[in-house]
């Protein structure tokens, strides 16, 4: 399989970590690697010590993808010094936020409200099989994200036969926005932070945490910091142990200032450590 593979360095990284930690969610596991798409390329990849395998001819596509020009290591130097900080970043070393497009990012995370991973990737991969434009590798059939235009044109009812339920109206919503030109992803992407997290949750299922996720996850800005239900849990039990009122957006407040310029990639070693680690509750991300 690898003999039609191009190989590229990647340092400091661990693909199995970094597809499988929640933040991506229609990879699959292949043989020795990965396979999936990178927007509308197909890819299969595969680790081998501090190589990279891919296909040939999406190498750039795939360095950026995965994020591989990241300096992990002067990032990590910027993270709070204290225990729970530091079990999480030695836990998930490698661990890269990859880059994912815009509208796919933001659509899937508008579809993972109250869903475990598991069954966030199960929506992914039906919404692309059904709506998506068609991809292969070698004899393998994949499907690109279905683009807003597609979604758009199709009803409510459709979307939950997706097994979406109430976020079939939602991203349903969102789709037309978008594809009707009520708000505009490339626009967002030229805006700061907080205007960008503002314009976002003009779209239909888009509060703060799905915001936050699309700005960290598909516009690339590293200091957005979700906070979702581990999040929460950690902030409050670690941080705010020995306070019981503690609103939500004091929470993000201190997100904000004690995680810092990279506080994505602190946020999402603490989520994925909190999910191998503490008692399972709620398992929604």
């Amino acid at each position: 399989m690898s003999r039609a593979l191009a190989e590229i360095a990647a340092p400091e990284f661990d693909l199995a970590l970094t597809l499988g930690c929640g933040q991506v969610f229609h990879w699959r596991q292949h043989g020795a690697g990965w396979l999936g798409m990178i927007g509308d390329a197909p890819c299969y990849a595969e680790q081998r010590g501090t190589t990279l395998l891919v296909p040939h001819g999406i190498e750039k596509i795939a360095a950026h993808y995965f994020a591989l020009d990241h300096p992990l290591e002067e990032m990590r130097a910027t993270f709070p010094d204290d225990p729970a900080m530091n079990a999480a970043a030695d836990a998930c070393s490698g661990l890269r936020l990859v880059r994912q497009p815009h509208w796919e990012c933001l659509a899937t995370f508008i579809t993972s409200a109250q869903k475990a991973v598991p069954h966030i990737a199960q929506i992914s991969h039906t919404l692309r099989e059904r709506y998506g434009r068609p991809a292969a590798w070698n004899d393998e059939r994949l499907f690109e994200y279905p683009e807003p235009a597609a979604l758009a044109a199709l009803e409510e009812k459709d979307l939950r036969a997706c097994a979406l339920g109430y976020r079939a109206k939602n991203l349903l919503r969102t789709a037309r926005m978008i594809a009707g030109g009520e708000v505009s992803l490339e626009a967002i992407a030229r805006l700061g932070d907080g205007e960008a997290a503002l314009e976002l949750q003009r779209l239909a299922g888009v509060g703060p945490k799905v915001a936050a996720c699309a700005l960290l996850f598909g516009f690339g800005r590293l200091a957005a910091f979700p906070i979702d239900v581990w999040i929460e849990r950690i902030l409050r039990t670690i941080y705010f142990a020995k306070r019981r009122r503690v609103t939500t957006q004091r929470l993000r407040e201190f997100s904000a200032r004690h995680f810092g310029a990279f506080g994505g990639y602190a946020q999402q070693y603490l989520f994925h450590h909190a999910r191998t680690t503490m008692p399972r509750g709620n398992k929604s991300k």
